[in-house]
């Protein structure tokens, strides 16, 4: 150990040590300094090369755009004198979730709802947590009172992030029974905003959800603005300067309905579980659409309407439904224009051939009974047939001389199973049966006594009311059928010039010639002159021709009560003429009513009476029609 100790240190060593040290030094030193000018060039480049980039940047985090509400067309009756749907001023609530601090949002939902006087639970369904980051605002409720936005003002700093704005609301004003042909608007859903989104829509439009609101949103939306101005960390305002894109008014809709006619034909059915359409043949135009039981659309713009809503939704006589073109019918005898057309067209029974009514036939395993019981008729040509309504007639002819294929075919051409496109969302097709429908159906063939039914009316077939009145307009327009359609013209919100009018798109071209139509328009007339309406339809004021129809449900005492007509019978210009198609479920009381509705109608129509000047006119026997008259 002494001897190690006596030996001195290594002076290489100890300068080697000294080197390392003052490279390291210099190692930090190179390594600042390209810090330094690392740092130096990129706040050079960012204040003075890209200085404006962020400059914007800056201006943008500190800028709020605000939506600008477009305002809805005005909707108007055809002769464009007093609004059907108008705006009124309201205000809206939204909330911006990204502006509320972290985990106070449902807190803040509580207290907005208790303030709004609202379930919690509609507020959170318009934001979900997957929504708290965003800095959009979101509208929550509408239609507040100004006294509920003053309450909001005052609690201010208890409700971060929530904000209000002028919104205007639908006025539904009285439209009664056009309740379904307007429809009504809504928030926009997730789902509608889904599919709607590449076509400008956003979070909190509000859209049509039924009816002309639907069908032509596109037109009445508008466009919305929009308004940026700069803004401090609690979003008040900076400085006075803004920019400002105002938003468009939407055009406004000049339909087709007549208000007076609409009226008439409103009172006319009542208060009976139905539809009527009138529409005027020459160019397809809707002059008045009623389906009952209808609904109040101003209750789907109320934020506390739930409970009515709910209502409508459970009530069994489905009030939300359009009739008129959203449920279909057995067409019963009204069916026997179709089988009329076919018989002269086709050539293969003589219109001038008897067929002996005894009020009984039998077929198969079951005794089928005309509605006129024993002795029946008696013998009948086609005219007389039609006119009477003979079942046995047409079960007869039907079955033995033209066939299930035949009638198929004629009842297509009349477009029975087809959609109109009238424009109005939710249309149906009806249904016409086929022998291959029915072997799939029911793996059951087709048999005479399923000719029988559909001879007259009864059994699969399905029509509609609008289909009802196409087909007959296809009689008065010797096969030509218009588009039947509600809109007549787009109008300036501002000049209430006309931006676009409706050009009649023709429907369907019939080939049956124009004298098996004349002849069909001849034993139509005979239905009101010697037949089965001849008694309520003894009408001065205008010559009628139609069909009645009363289709069964299978219930004792209950019939749908239909009936199809046009007028005036003869006419040196198209354009006067008017096709009425009416229906009457069996739900109601049995009176027959169609056809005495019907009267009122054309009776109200071509004397320009009102229903009660109608009613006077015809006698007050029309409002006690006799009971458990058949056709």
């Amino acid at each position: 150990m002494a001897l190690f100790s006596l030996i001195p240190d290594d002076p290489w060593k100890k300068h080697r040590a000294e080197g390392n040290t003052s490279f390291r030094i210099k190692v930090l030193q190179v390594f600042f300094i390209l810090v330094f000018v690392v740092y130096s060039v990129q706040l050079f480049a960012m204040q003075i090369l890209n200085g404006e980039e962020y400059r914007s940047r800056a201006q943008d985090i500190a800028r709020r755009t605000t939506v600008l509400s477009s305002r809805r067309g005005e909707i108007y009756d055809r002769n464009f004198t007093t609004p059907l749907v108008l705006n009124n001023d309201s205000f809206a609530v939204s909330i911006t979730p990204g502006e509320v601090p972290a985990g106070e949002i449902p807190g803040l939902i509580e207290r907005l709802a208790r303030i709004l006087d609202l379930p919690r639970e509609q507020i959170d369904r318009k934001i979900p947590a997957s929504y708290y980051y965003l800095y959009q605002p979101i509208e929550v409720a509408a239609n507040i009172p100004f006294d509920v936005i003053a309450s909001i003002a005052e609690n201010a700093d208890s409700l971060p992030g929530v904000s209000w704005q002028v919104k205007s609301i639908r006025n539904y004003a009285d439209i009664g029974s056009l309740a379904h042909v307007i429809g009504y608007v809504g928030d926009i859903t997730r789902d509608e905003l889904t599919v709607l989104y590449n076509q400008g829509y956003q979070q909190g439009d509000t859209i049509g959800k039924a009816g002309i609101e639907k069908q032509y949103d596109e037109l009445l939306r508008g466009k919305e603005g929009w308004e940026t101005r700069t803004v401090d960390a609690r979003g008040r305002r900076i400085t006075k300067d803004s920019v400002r894109e105002p938003p468009e008014i939407g055009k406004n809709l000049v339909l087709t309905i007549d208000q007076s006619i609409q009226t008439l034909a409103e009172k006319a059915l009542g208060k009976r579980v139905g539809a009527v359409v009138v529409m005027r043949p020459s160019n397809g135009e809707i002059l008045a659409m009623v389906s009952y039981p209808w609904y109040d659309p101003n209750l789907f713009s109320r934020s506390t309407a739930g409970n009515e809503y709910a209502a409508l939704i459970n009530d069994s006589n489905n009030p939300l439904l359009n009739r008129a073109i959203q449920s279909s019918y057995p067409p019963a005898s009204v069916f026997k224009i179709v089988m009329t057309t076919a018989i002269l067209a086709e050539g293969s029974f003589s219109p001038a051939q008897l067929v002996d009514c005894e009020g009984e036939l039998v077929y198969g395993n079951r005794v089928w009974r005309c509605h006129i019981r024993k002795p029946g008729h008696g013998k009948l040509n086609l005219h007389s047939a039609m006119a009477q309504s003979c079942d046995i007639y047409y079960w007869t002819v039907g079955r033995d001389y033209l066939g299930v294929e035949r009638i198929v075919a004629y009842a297509g051409n009349y477009g029975f199973g087809q959609v109109t496109g009238i424009d109005l969302p939710g249309e149906i097709a009806g249904f016409i049966p086929t022998p291959q429908w029915k072997e799939r159906r029911f793996h059951e063939r087709w048999v005479g006594g399923d000719t029988m039914n559909m001879s007259i009316g009864q059994g699969y077939t399905l029509v509609t009311p609008i289909q009802m009145a196409n087909m007959v307009s296809m009689v008065v327009n010797n096969g030509l059928v218009y588009q039947p359609h509600l809109l007549k013209e787009v109008r300036d919100p501002f000049s209430g010039e006309v931006v676009e009018s409706f050009v009649p798109q023709l429907l369907h071209e019939s080939d049956i010639s124009d004298a098996v139509f004349a002849q069909v328009r001849r034993d139509m007339r005979g239905v009101i002159s010697e037949g089965t309406a001849l008694f309520p339809l003894n009408i001065r004021s205008v010559q009628i021709a139609g069909k009645t129809g009363t289709g069964e449900v299978g219930l004792e005492n209950q019939w749908h009560s239909w009936f199809a007509a046009y007028a005036p019978y003869e006419a040196a210009n198209p354009e006067e003429q008017v096709v009425v198609s009416i229906i009457v479920e069996a739900v109601n009381n049995w009176e027959w009513w169609a056809t005495y509705a019907s009267a009122i109608m054309f009776q109200g129509i071509f004397a320009h009476q009102s229903y009660e000047e109608a009613v006077q006119t015809l006698g007050f026997q029309y409002l006690m029609p006799a009971q458990g008259r058949r056709e």
